[in-house]
């Protein structure tokens, strides 16, 4: 299973899962490590951003449904400031 996973979801589905009701997180241009010890799932709805783990380096953008698993170990670079919808299980 891959420990980072990017879908791309129509507003039914999002409604359906309930997203616009989750918290929502921000924050501004910055880089920092993070260690994800539960599995966090997110809706982008605001800026640029590029998440290297040891496998790869993706680039997340509004629109962007993004599950980190458990156990990910990644690098956060913001390159525009964020905006999301964010839920942890």
């Amino acid at each position: 299973m891959n420990k980072l996973e990017i879908i791309k979801l129509d507003d039914n589905e999002i409604d359906l899962r309930g997203i616009r009701n989750w918290p929502i997180w921000e924050k501004g241009v910055s880089r920092f490590p993070y260690i994800y010890l539960e599995d966090e799932h997110c809706l982008f709805l605001e800026g640029e951003v590029v998440i290297e783990t040891e496998q790869d380096k993706v680039t997340l953008y509004p629109g962007d449904y993004v599950i980190f698993r458990s156990g990910l170990k990644c690098i956060w670079t913001i390159l525009k400031p964020v905006k999301k919808h964010y839920h942890f299980e």
